[in-house]
């Protein structure tokens, strides 16, 4: 674990974010990390897809969702 320093904006716009999509802080700025590296390493895939993909591998299945 570390320190990021990022800039007060970009801080205020990750605590605007985490509130709106209920994740704390922290796990707003690692989410935005962690689709930011997949669209790098899969730039032919778009953020829906990179979702259901991640979503897919964890095991979470839509129909249950929607039963």
């Amino acid at each position: 674990m570390g320190i990021v320093n990022i800039e007060d904006e970009l801080h205020e716009q990750l605590r605007r974010a985490s509130r709106a999509s209920c994740r704390s802080i922290n796990a707003q700025a690692a989410f935005w990390i962690r689709i930011g590296m997949l669209c790098e390493m899969n730039p032919g895939l778009s953020f829906q897809e990179l979702v259901a993909r991640e979503l897919k591998a964890a095991g979470v299945d839509p129909a249950a969702a929607a039963a």
